[in-house]
């Protein structure tokens, strides 16, 4: 699944996070989209950025840009879906596109191999992650071939919930553990960066 290409979703407006690119701020002295890029290059074979606006300010990460293909915000399945749909042009090689936020600085090492083997094991279409026995569908491993079906829900039925979408398909759920931190922890409001920051300091000690 070295194969696959990585989608790290920066679309959002980090409105909690009082706007702006919430991927470019720091964390441990480095950007959470270079930490974000540093845990997700040696999971997949090509990496690309799912940001809007200007693609310029992310020159210096050496990343494809692209942007959400459905407009007006619609969520991460527009990321998702502008992934698939950049694979099946770019990448046409490929069967799988995996999906990362950057606003989580700890998802796991083996995240998208873990959720290759899930896939293959239980012979799913799609799978995500889960930890403490929630859900994240924002990590996951989607096949190319379902970007037109994507397209259909996105566009012309309006839907916007993961969830909602990943149901109609089958599904596996991959559990990761819980240690001094959800993996999945996802920085949404300052007080989220405080958080990891004292984690970061922490593990370091």
């Amino acid at each position: 699944m070295t194969a696959a290409v990585g989608v790290l979703l920066a679309g959002g407006r980090a409105r909690r996070m009082g706007g702006g690119d919430k991927c470019l701020r720091s964390l441990g002295g480095e950007t959470l989209l270079a930490r974000a890029v540093a845990r997700a290059e040696p999971q997949v074979g090509t990496l690309v950025l799912n940001a809007n606006g200007d693609p310029s300010r992310f020159a210096g990460y050496g990343l494809p840009v692209i942007h959400d293909v459905v407009e007006g915000f619609a969520g991460p399945l527009a990321g998702v879906l502008s992934g698939l749909e950049w694979a099946a042009t770019e990448r046409p090689d490929v069967a799988y596109v995996a999906t990362m936020p950057t606003d989580a600085p700890f998802f796991p090492g083996d995240l998208v191999g873990r959720l290759a083997d899930a896939l293959r094991r239980d012979g799913a279409e799609l799978a995500c992650a889960a930890s403490a026995g929630r859900s994240h569908p924002v990590f996951g491993l989607w096949p190319v071939r379902l970007k037109d079906d994507l397209r259909a829900a996105l566009v012309g039925e309006g839907l916007r919930k993961i969830d909602v979408w990943t149901a109609r398909h089958r599904l596996v759920t991959v559990e990761f553990a819980v240690g001094a931190i959800d993996p999945f922890f996802n920085v949404n409001t300052p007080e989220d960066l405080a958080e990891a920051e004292i984690h970061l300091k922490r593990s370091a000690a």
